[in-house]
C-alpha cells in the first residue's frame, strides 16, 4: 500500500462538494488513513507551498488556500500517487478529462478543487506536514 496526500481546496469546500469528492475518492479505492478539516494560516500555506515561492502565482496561491476551510486527507491504496493524479485530472479544470474531480468540481487553473502529492517522496513530506504518525490509521 502506498500513501498520498490530498487537500480539498477552499473553493470545493465552500461549494459544499466535500462529501461528493470524498465519496469519489473512496469509490476509486482509496482508504482514508487521516482526515481533518482545518483553516490554513498564511504561515502554514507559505510553508506548504514553499516549493513555488519563486513562481509568479505563489502569493495568489497562498491567499486562495487561506481564504476558507480545507479538508486534508492522507490516503492509501496501491499506486496511490499516480492513481490520485489520474482521478484529480489536469491542473486546469477546463482541460481535465470528463469525470475527474477537477472537471466535475473545479473552475479553472487556480480554483481547481483539489491538491494531490506529485511523488511518493513528496507525499511522505506532505503527510508529515499535517499528521503525526499517531494520527494515521
Amino acid at each position: 500500500m502506498e500513501r498520498t496526500l490530498t487537500i480539498l481546496k477552499p473553493d470545493s469546500v465552500a461549494a459544499g462538494k466535500t462529501g461528493a469528492i470524498l465519496a469519489q475518492l473512496e469509490k476509486e479505492g482509496f482508504r482514508f488513513v487521516g482526515l481533518r478539516r482545518m483553516r490554513l494560516s498564511k504561515d502554514q500555506a507559505r510553508a506548504f507551498y514553499a516549493v513555488h515561492r519563486e513562481r509568479p502565482f505563489y502569493d495568489a496561491l497562498v491567499a486562495f488556500m487561506t481564504e476558507g476551510p480545507v479538508v486534508v486527507a492522507a490516503l492509501a491504496r496501491e499506486n496511490a500517487v499516480a492513481h490520485l493524479r489520474k482521478t484529480m485530472g489536469a491542473t486546469d479544470s477546463r482541460k481535465a478529462d470528463p469525470g475527474t474531480v477537477r472537471q466535475l468540481h473545479g473552475t479553472d487553473i487556480e480554483r481547481n478543487a483539489i491538491h494531490g502529492s506529485d511523488s511518493a517522496e513528496n507525499a511522505a513530506k506532505e503527510i508529515a506536514f499535517f499528521f503525526s504518525d499517531s494520527e494515521l490509521i
